[in-house]
């Protein structure tokens, strides 16, 4: 079937919306997410939809996907039980990871940070790591390195150290948020605000948001809505500003410089970083809320590409998510997926059908008192 007449876009296209256009690819940027499995509704060639206004988010009333399919899945699979529970190997990940940190640290402690073999270090060796280290601490968040939570959260401050600032332990509560309220507004601390959708919907502006993505992240939680402090945030906090002190003591500034440089590019215009917006960010016309990578930079990422699979069985830990979408590939292998992290931030800053604005939300169905940290569900009004 031809891909130029207006029919094969289907009879329900209005096309006096598209400024005298015959066809959706007029114009349009080629499909830039994959599927293995075409469906009925989507051949994995054609946009399946215009494009999504760029002047607001896309608002849904339907519930979030990973509850019902995971239910399907256990229906279908009951042995993906099996899958679940802790990864043991996890914890020599990490103490491999920080013990590379440190000795790169070390090495670099007479070395200029304006050297360029500094800044190849920092971004080839020091942002892969702590980029890893930020996964780490997402699968720890989770509890899947240990049994125990006192031993999950001990680690998570561990890895927490090379990334020079503390985050771990407010990181937890925001991210199982995140999976529990997928998409609320207000709730949901992954999606952008009002005010960046004003101030940054534009070339450059994207080009800020993909340059500056950690700072996003780490400061978007606070302005949205705070959380009460834990014994855990306040021991996270002191470890690693003991951390911190000591490290600068002993070894002077260049270090820390080299850390925190590792985290900051981590988060920026790095290869890995373009899985924070390959996730949940929509494209194509379709309005599916995630999406996976199977590529080999899940090698570095504790196969945090896995996305659909991981949101629908955060039980499961990294090792075995590609056990999980093999058991299952009626259900993943006809979700659309991203075929490369560093081609989606490309996409993100050049392409005027994805943005800011690129994101699907709900209204809140979820009360949450200012600082309480703690969010009461009721049903949502209107």
């Amino acid at each position: 079937m031809s891909i130029s007449t207006p029919a094969s876009a289907g009879p329900d296209i209005d096309f006096s919306y598209f400024g005298g256009a015959e066809s959706l690819w007029e114009g349009r940027t080629p499909r830039r997410t994959e599927v293995i499995l075409p469906t009925s509704k989507d051949n994995g060639k054609m946009h399946v939809a215009p494009p999504q206004d760029a002047s607001d988010f896309l608002w849904i009333m339907t519930e979030e996907p990973h509850r019902s399919r995971r239910m399907a899945i256990i229906k279908a699979h009951p042995e993906v039980t099996k899958l679940m529970g802790h990864e043991p190997l996890t914890k020599w990940v990490v103490l491999g990871v920080v013990s590379l940190q440190f000795v790169i640290a070390y090495l670099l402690r007479h070395t200029s940070p304006f050297s360029p073999v500094f800044f190849a270090c920092v971004y080839v060796i020091g942002a892969t790591a702590n980029h890893n280290l930020f996964l780490a601490i997402h699968e720890i968040t989770h509890n899947l390195a240990f049994k125990s939570v006192r031993a999950n959260k001990v680690l998570a401050v561990f890895a927490n150290l090379p990334i020079g600032v503390p985050y771990s332990a407010a990181f937890k509560k925001y991210h199982i948020e995140h999976h529990k309220f997928l998409g609320e507004d207000g709730v949901d601390t992954d999606l952008p605000t009002n005010l960046e959708l004003i101030c940054l919907n534009n070339v450059l502006g994207k080009v800020f948001f993909a340059t500056f993505q950690i700072l996003f992240y780490a400061f978007r939680p606070t302005v949205v809505r705070s959380q009460t402090i834990t014994t855990w945030h306040i021991m996270n906090l002191i470890t690693q500003l003991v951390f911190d002190y000591v490290l600068m003591k002993c070894l002077g500034v260049r270090p820390f410089i080299y850390l925190l440089a590792s985290s900051f590019f981590a988060g920026s215009l790095h290869p890995l970083a373009g899985h924070f917006i390959a996730e949940h960010y929509l494209w194509d016309g379709l309005e599916q809320e995630t999406y996976s990578y199977y590529g080999p930079l899940n090698f570095f990422a504790y196969n945090v590409g896995y996305h659909n699979e991981h949101h629908d069985f955060p039980a499961v830990a990294w090792t075995r998510l590609p056990a999980l979408r093999a058991l299952a590939p009626e259900f993943y292998d006809t979700l659309p997926s991203h075929p490369s992290w560093p081609m989606v931030i490309i996409n993100f800053i050049r392409d005027p059908e994805v943005g800011i604005f690129a994101r699907a939300k709900r209204r809140a169905a979820t009360k949450v008192s200012p600082g309480s940290g703690a969010p009461k569900t009721e049903k949502a009004k209107g």
